[in-house]
């Protein structure tokens, strides 16, 4: 029994009706509880013996002597493998379309439709949510240029889809909005509607052409534009929520709060968590890593489960986490369908 591939059918199938019912419960799993609910007509009796070499195989331990058993890590993997084998294709929910489609109705801010799906996951799952998107070709929709006093300009990114990149750069002069928004209408002209990798490369090869331009405005509006768009990597988004939902007790019991806190922390700083979603993520379907083949170890106390739709150069991840002691059917299926459905409403708004 040293891994999964050795177990027999009739372990994995008692395995997996351990791990449920301490889902569902919460406490440690009598072996006469087991036997009843497999389905398989099997003794209590074999139902010890089994759990026992589980248990030295690392799949189950007692938390004490007399009690029921309760899964480890190992265990919660091998009933997540047999819901993925054979499992039909989630469909989106009709509902959670419907709160997506009227999201992009109200806002057509690409931001907003992220904030939308990780509000829903986070409060249908009660868990951790979050989405994800990137984007390594975005194009260019419009540049606007916004004075904020003195020589400081705000320049604004654009791009299809609604997605938005923004950096104050210093001018070195007091520009006037009238002349702010000739140079946005020139380069709106010039580059609207080209990949933001080709706008990048035009501008700078422009910029580097015409230094010595007589015409000030267009220097100046080449050297705004050049001074963003190098800073923009491909465009990345993050949206996580669900804070709330680590402290219900009811959900979450048996947390310490030095995990709660790390879990939070990690949270704040945004930037961990994508470089970690990027780790794990290495193409589209599902994600799912649990406890300790986290490589965090802020995160070992937890599951993490993600969906991951690719559309072109676009990719787009909605997901959960949460505890170990998790709904994986009900999880994987809600965030599934939540990625497919927010793909569907992007690709009919754009």
């Amino acid at each position: 029994m040293g891994s999964t591939h050795e177990l027999t059918e009739r372990s994995r199938v008692l395995l997996a009706t351990l791990v449920r019912e301490y889902i569902d419960t919460g406490e440690p799993v009598p072996s006469q509880l087991v036997a009843r609910q497999c389905g398989l007509g099997v003794s209590s009796a074999t139902v010890r013996n089994v759990l026992a070499q589980l248990e030295d195989a690392g799949y189950v331990h007692q938390p004490h002597t007399s009690a029921g058993r309760v899964p480890t890590d190992r265990g919660y993997r091998v009933l997540v493998d047999m819901l993925l084998e054979g499992r039909r294709p989630t469909r989106p929910s009709a509902a959670v379309e419907t709160q997506l489609r009227e999201q992009a109705e109200r806002s057509p801010l690409f931001d907003h439709l992220l904030v939308s799906a990780s509000h829903l996951v986070s409060r249908a799952a009660r868990h951790v949510g979050f989405a994800l998107a990137e984007s390594s070709s975005a194009v260019l929709q419009r540049i606007d240029f916004v004075p904020l006093g003195g020589s400081r300009v705000l320049v604004v990114v654009v791009s299809r889809g609604h997605q938005i990149a923004q950096k104050v750069v210093d001018a070195g002069e007091e520009l006037r909005p009238d002349d702010l928004a000739q140079a946005g209408r020139y380069l709106n002209t010039e580059f609207g509607g080209l990949p933001l990798t080709d706008v990048r490369e035009a501008v700078l090869a422009r910029f580097e052409q015409e230094r010595t331009l007589y015409d000030q405005l267009l220097a100046r509006a080449l050297r705004l534009a050049h001074s963003t768009l190098a800073d923009i990597p491909a465009q990345q988004t993050f949206h996580v929520e669900g804070a709330a939902a680590l402290l219900g007790s009811e959900a979450h019991p048996g947390f310490s709060l030095p995990t709660l806190r790390a879990l939070l922390e990690m949270m704040e700083e945004k930037s961990r968590m994508v470089h970690l979603l990027n780790q794990y993520i290495d193409g589209p379907g599902l994600t799912i890593v649990i406890g300790n083949e986290h490589t965090a170890p802020d995160l070992r106390s937890f599951s993490l489960i993600a969906s991951t739709q690719v559309d072109g150069t676009s990719t787009r991840t909605v997901g959960v986490i949460g505890p170990t002691r998790m709904h994986y059917s009900r999880a994987i299926s809600l965030v599934d369908g939540t990625a497919q459905a927010m793909s569907r409403v992007l690709r009919e708004t754009n």
